[in-house]
């Protein structure tokens, strides 16, 4: 038997409230201390706790998209097609810096599937389209 746990992709910050607002806002969620740790900050959203931050006031961002920079771990934004547009558009408002844009096999006269950008401490995220409804169920 499997003892009953949970993960989360914690990110380092120097300014942690800052960056932890800016996923709660993409995602529709909230963010709060994590019980217990007064460093860590969880974003939570309506399926439960979705990513950490964590203070590190020597945070530096990765170098990636350089090419001798690799990609790291990074979020990976489910989107449904019909709304990649405007969840691109709630990104970059937020302060989401945009780095690459690519077509995965899209429909003919899409722009692209895959969208990857840099967030406010500089860690990569991408937007992509995923194949069904996201509507939460009521």
């Amino acid at each position: 038997m499997t003892v009953p746990k949970t993960a989360v992709l914690v990110l380092d910050s120097a300014e942690p409230e800052r960056l932890a607002q800016f996923y709660a806002e993409l995602l529709g969620a909230s963010t709060g201390p994590a019980p217990g740790d007064g460093e860590l900050l969880l974003v939570t959203g309506r399926a439960g706790v979705v990513l950490g931050v964590r203070r590190d006031p020597d945070h530096v961002p990765p170098s990636w998209p350089l090419p001798e920079g690799s990609q790291q771990a990074h979020v990976c934004i489910l989107v449904e097609e019909r709304s990649l547009d405007e969840a691109e558009r709630e990104a970059v408002a937020l302060g989401a810096r945009p780095v690459a844009a690519e077509d995965e096999a899209g429909p003919p006269g899409s722009r692209t599937t895959l969208r990857r950008y840099a967030d406010p401490a500089g860690h990569a995220f991408a937007l992509t389209v995923v194949r069904e409804d996201l509507t939460p169920a009521s």
